[in-house]
């Protein structure tokens, strides 16, 4: 099954495209959490091993200490997962514009967390359902780690798949210290299925 999962350059380019309305949504929805604007890049969409998802996440290890929530999504023949990486730095303050009073407990962290999550990863994975004419079901959130490193996250990632289709999607909030990652992982057997629906979005 492994030797199906390719992208040509227009499958890929169908995919920016797919993701990049499905996080538009989702960063309207942030913006409107927050009340502020929300820097948009371009989606990375590529076929990864395990092995060069662990230099992914290193490369995002800028941050010395992270949250991430991971949640599981499920559609006719598709399924992957959600993971948010969140660096830590942002609490203070997403918890401002939130109005939190005083410094934050871990309590508040994680009721923060699970919000920004919930945010992102619903409007992104009903984005791209939409797009593709599939309904999404979506497990709850769970946490990965709080304050950890990105070395602890790897290993928690670690025997969870192989080989996986990853759209990386990076969230910035340039006038403050805001900054989160949206990873999208596909199932080998998904991807197959996709390439198939999307093959009808690129013949119109």
């Amino acid at each position: 099954m492994s030797d199906d999962i390719t992208l040509s350059e227009e499958q890929r380019d169908c995919y920016q495209e797919i993701t990049n309305v499905a996080m538009g949504q989702a960063a309207d929805r942030l913006a409107r959490l927050l009340k502020v604007y929300v820097t948009l890049p371009i989606p990375n969409v590529n076929i990864i091993e395990i092995n060069e998802f662990k230099m992914t996440l290193k490369a995002l290890e800028g941050a010395t200490s992270v949250s991430a929530v991971c949640q599981g999504f499920i559609g006719t023949g598709i399924a992957g997962e959600a993971l948010l990486i969140f660096n830590d730095a942002s609490f203070s303050d997403i918890s401002e514009l939130l109005k939190y009073p005083g410094d934050l407990d871990e309590h508040e962290e994680l009721e923060i967390l699970m919000d920004v999550a919930n945010v992102l990863n619903g409007a992104c994975i009903q984005g791209i359902g939409n797009q593709l004419d599939i309904k999404f079901s979506q497990s709850h959130p769970v946490i990965l780690g709080q304050h950890c490193t990105i070395a602890e996250l790897i290993e928690e990632q670690e025997n969870r798949w192989k080989r996986t289709m990853a759209i990386e999607i990076n969230y910035n909030i340039d006038e403050h210290k805001i900054n989160c990652d949206l990873l999208l992982l596909f199932t080998e057997k998904s991807v197959v299925h996709m390439n198939r629906l999307i093959s009808f979005l690129l013949e119109d």
